[in-house]
């Protein structure tokens, strides 16, 4: 296994830690402990705790790297590397007691390609890590994509519009189409989950629209250290100008673009978030 750098080391460190918040606070939520982001969108003390907790982790060990995080901790890079931080990815299954949510963690560096991934699943123990040029593992362990060919036996992963409705139409003519060539559909509630699952191989690709950096960042590197491809849904290989995520194999991801482009327009608005 290659040797993981500080970066990766220190990103690990924090995912664990904010994994212990998650599971000693799991299943044990008061409702004052719940909060109303805005409609449909929700955000609980253990989120704010698993933020503050990596934030530190983080800046005390990379002083001069900025920062952007859901929960809205942000720092201004000094070196211009910024870490891109989901603190606990699936907010809504955690509040249900479901068990099915994430820490995701990234660090991108001033020419906007991602140096480090991490993603964490405190339920199962699983740490899935990748850096450039040295793969993509699960609990130290290299992973790499799907090589299946049969279309009808895909697993393939998406997300649900929950609060946004206006692309509610062309998302269901895709998910029409994806039902009829696969053998299922999968939505966890967590896109970095999703994403990590299409790196080693469990899905066999995963397509989302209006997802923000938080969400996919630590993901992309995955799936593409693990042999992969991520682009937006015109093909572009920059998701962070868009909002949109197709990620496979050389096999399921031509195949889910070829659809998102029959269904959506054209261009999407980029992105605001400043990055």
């Amino acid at each position: 296994m290659p040797q993981q750098s500080p970066e990766i080391l220190t990103a690990t460190r924090a995912a664990h830690a904010a994994g212990a918040i998650t599971l000693n606070k799991f299943g044990e939520l008061r409702k004052s402990e719940i909060h109303t982001k805005e409609f449909k969108d929700f955000v609980t003390e253990t989120d704010r705790q698993c933020e503050a907790e990596i934030s530190l982790i983080l800046s005390e060990a990379f002083p001069e790297d900025g920062m952007l995080c859901e929960e809205g901790t942000t720092m201004t890079p000094r070196s211009g590397r910024r870490w891109i931080v989901d603190p606990l990815d699936g907010t809504l299954n955690f509040i249900h007691s479901f068990p099915v949510f994430s820490i995701s963690i990234a660090l991108q560096g001033s020419d906007g390609e991602l140096i480090a991934g991490v993603i964490y699943l405190p339920i199962t123990n699983e740490l899935f890590t990748a850096e450039p040029g040295k793969g993509a593992l699960l609990n130290g362990k290299p992973i790499r994509v799907t090589d299946r060919k049969e279309e009808d036996g895909y697993l393939i992963a998406t997300g649900l519009p929950f609060k946004d409705y206006g692309y509610l139409d062309s998302y269901m003519e895709m998910l029409r189409e994806v039902i009829h060539i696969s053998s299922g559909v999968r939505r966890a509630g967590s896109a970095a989950i999703d994403l990590a699952y299409t790196a080693c191989g469990r899905f066999d690709g995963f397509w989302e629209y209006k997802l923000l950096p938080w969400d996919f960042a630590a993901g992309v590197l995955l799936v593409r250290e693990a042999g992969g491809i991520v682009t937006d849904f015109h093909g572009k290989r920059d998701v962070f100008s868009h909002k949109s995520i197709i990620a496979g194999s050389s096999l399921t991801h031509p195949l889910l673009l070829s659809m998102a482009q029959r269904h959506f327009p054209p261009e999407d608005p980029p992105s605001s978030t400043p990055l």
